[in-house]
């Protein structure tokens, strides 16, 4: 009878190890990493995005994570959550800031909420040429503009992209600035975004990203801005008729740490992710300028009128944007982006 006892007793306690065990599976998104067991040294990095798993933030974030644990041997584990799983892109920047959250790659949309600095690459037609934009950004104004987020507790680590923005609607075929007024469009929460497009006659209707597939559905919204890469893997073709190539926005996007964060690390870890940003971004800017040249032939073939325009014509409309925010930035930096 002891005998029996005792078995039974083991049986029971290796079965409470076992369902313990069940617990320490790697959340969804993470792209497949594991949370590391308890005592072991090593350095956990959450990073988070609101782009698809397929999206251009996402795979260059892969890239990253693989230089980052290559460089560290294994002493760092990126853990990867996109689709907005820890937040939309304010969220996100916000978790940095407090030191809720360690990494985040987010377009410049939200950014003036927290540094004035980043309206710069919000005025329309700012940017037209992505090379020389490179310049700028990977530069002294760059870095002046990304150090402007040290006082909140966030380290800009560089500059990515999201790529050149193009109208998209479910109401008609828009070719000249007249063409938008009365529809509404989604727009970041963004006041140079909104009041360009309030200049244009247009309801700018601010909302999450999260939020916009299913808004356009339900009409709620006739048509939102973004590249094509974000229009291709959202499919957002599902609900919009027309798509314009107006390119009136050039969205950079910024990767960040929380600096509370990064200063914690050791100093190998530190140059590891600074090494492997250098190089992700990169393969990242290679890759939105390649999806750019491809996309229009896709998107077509989901059945969207897809309509170039005479940008001019839109870059003339856009022009009094630069008056009205002239005193909120800072006029060197515009000269710089502008090539004067």
């Amino acid at each position: 009878m002891k005998k029996i006892l005792a078995i039974s007793l083991l049986v029971v306690m290796m079965l409470s190890l076992v369902a313990c065990g069940g617990g320490s599976e790697a959340p969804a998104g993470n792209g497949g990493s594991e949370q590391p067991a308890a005592g072991d040294d090593v350095i956990v990095i959450r990073l988070g995005t609101a782009t698809e798993p397929d999206g251009h933030y996402v795979l260059g974030a892969k890239m990253f994570e693989e230089k980052v644990e290559e460089y560290t041997e294994g002493k760092v584990d990126v853990q990867i959550f996109p689709s907005s799983q820890l937040g939309n892109e304010r969220d996100l920047i916000e978790g940095l800031s407090l030191g809720t959250l360690e990494m985040t790659v987010s377009s410049t949309g939200p950014l003036p909420n927290f540094s004035k600095d980043f309206m710069l690459f919000d005025l329309p037609f700012i940017v037209t040429d992505r090379e020389a934009a490179y310049e700028v950004m990977d530069g002294e104004v760059g870095q002046e503009i990304l150090a402007s987020l040290e006082p909140i507790g966030i380290k800009g680590l560089g500059f990515w992209e999201n790529g050149f923005r193009n109208l998209s609607n479910s109401k008609r075929e828009v070719l000249t600035p007249e063409d938008v007024k009365g529809l509404k469009i989604r727009t970041m929460e963004n006041p140079v975004h909104i009041a360009s497009f309030e200049l244009l006659g247009a309801t700018p209707t601010p909302m999450a990203w999260g939020e916009v597939f299913t808004s356009l559905q339900q009409g709620t919204i006739d048509g939102q801005e973004n590249p094509l890469v974000i229009f291709d893997t959202n499919k957002l073709h599902e609900a919009q008729d027309y798509l314009s190539l107006t390119g009136h926005f050039y969205s950079p996007a910024v990767m960040m740490i929380s600096l509370d964060a990064f200063n914690s690390y050791p100093a190998d870890v530190q140059d590891a992710i600074v090494r492997a940003e250098k190089e992700a971004r990169d393969w990242e800017r290679a890759y939105s300028k390649q999806m750019d040249e491809e996309l229009v032939e896709v998107i077509e073939a989901n059945g969207v009128t897809v309509s170039e325009v005479d940008k001019q014509l839109w870059q003339d409309a856009f022009a009094p944007i630069y008056e009205k925010f002239s005193d909120q930035i800072n006029p060197e930096y515009i000269d710089a982006l502008l090539g004067k």
